[in-house]
């Protein structure tokens, strides 16, 4: 298959690169890591000025109506800057707005969305191992339409100054999607550091009001978690290959015995395999986009979109990892200097790579999908 960029998203991975490379660089970087959010919101508003943050939004919601493709060319150049903006949850959250949500929410959500003023997270991730696609936080039907919810998220993404928060939880007829206000009833929360020094939030709701995103049972749980590992093979491409780049020019400046160390055949070596990762971990993240675009929706288990999907993610995972593991490796000591710009990369690509199950949990699940594939056909 030809995964060439047509000459919009071409256009739209230009415009981000020149975003970023003006409003994220290193110092800036290490300037907003310091701060009490983590996020940049000068680089946050030139986004929403240059109309990326609406980009999965459709035209009549002030957005510009394009698909999962074109947030994940923006996650890929936001992962080479290794830029502190929530792009990967808000975009998410976003489409599934845009897929599930009902008119009234589409109207209330989007339009406020695509300008900046308002953002959405996403809360789908448990303790214990827990799968994310059976969540123990439970959801009961309340007065009308309404949902109460109990239950504990973990490490959910960059809570402070989310409009509403995206819920998975289980019901009678299945587990769902909820929206909850941060600020409602029954919510409590506890900020802590991650990794790549972003904040994360546990969320405890205790019959906390919420609103239902789409049918309790029906796909929406499955498409956005499919859709978020997607999202994160994409920011993980970004942070390999900034990583890769970065160990190709030290390794092209610094000298040892009187020559580059980049000249050496073991250092060679060890590039070489990195950039086999990068194009097998970009590769199956368009096939998984491709997959995605034929059906949106299709959750079916014998269907190619959720296979891609999963090897997508396994690839993210695994192949990320090695990646900036050897990337910090070879820059000797100044590799594990906490400032150098590499070890940031390395914090991102560890972080992500266990983000909504690691590899072992991607492989579990595709080899699943597999079995269960050639049982029924």
């Amino acid at each position: 298959m030809d995964f060439s960029l047509d000459e919009d998203l071409l256009s739209l991975a230009a415009l981000a690169k020149e975003i970023l490379d003006d409003l994220a660089d290193t110092d800036r970087v290490r300037e907003i890591e310091t701060t009490d959010s983590r996020t940049d919101e000068k680089l946050w508003s030139a986004l929403a000025d240059a109309g990326v943050l609406g980009l999965t939004v459709p035209e009549e919601h002030d957005g510009a109506g394009l698909g999962l493709d074109a947030l994940c060319v923006v996650l890929e150049e936001q992962g080479r800057h290794v830029a502190p903006v929530p792009l990967w949850s808000a975009g998410v959250a976003a489409l599934a707005v845009t897929r599930f949500g009902s008119p009234e929410q589409q109207a209330d959500l989007l339009p406020t969305i695509a300008s900046g003023e308002s953002r959405l997270t996403l809360a789908l991730e448990e303790y214990d191992g827990a799968d994310p696609a059976a969540p123990r936080a439970r959801a009961v039907a309340a007065d009308g339409d309404g949902w109460r919810l109990t239950g504990v998220k973990a490490v959910v993404p960059t809570l402070p100054g989310a409009h509403r928060v995206l819920v998975s939880a289980t019901t009678d007829a299945g587990a769902g999607l909820f929206l909850v206000d941060p600020a409602a009833a029954g919510v409590s929360t506890t900020q802590s550091d991650t990794t790549m020094h972003d904040l994360a939030t546990e969320l405890v709701l205790d019959s906390t009001p919420a609103v239902a995103l789409g049918v309790p049972g029906d796909e929406a749980l499955s498409v956005t978690l499919r859709t978020a590992g997607i999202a994160l093979a994409a920011v993980q491409v970004g942070v390999a290959d900034g990583a890769m780049r970065l160990a190709a020019s030290y390794l092209s400046e610094r000298e040892q015995f009187g020559r580059p160390l980049g000249s050496f055949q073991a250092v060679q070596h060890q590039l070489a395999d990195c950039w086999i990762d990068i194009d097998a971990m970009r590769v199956t993240l368009w096939q998984a986009l491709a997959a995605d675009a034929d059906d949106p929706t299709n959750t079916d288990p014998t269907r190619v979109a959720e296979r891609s999907g999963w090897v997508a993610k396994w690839w993210c995972d695994k192949g990320g990892l090695d990646v900036v593991h050897r990337t910090q490796h070879v820059h000797g000591g100044i590799g594990i200097d906490l400032d150098y710009p590499v070890h940031r990369h390395f914090l991102w690509g560890k972080q992500i790579s266990s983000t909504l199950g690691g590899e072992h949990v991607a492989l579990a699940a595709l080899g699943s999908l597999i079995a269960t594939t050639e049982v029924t056909s």
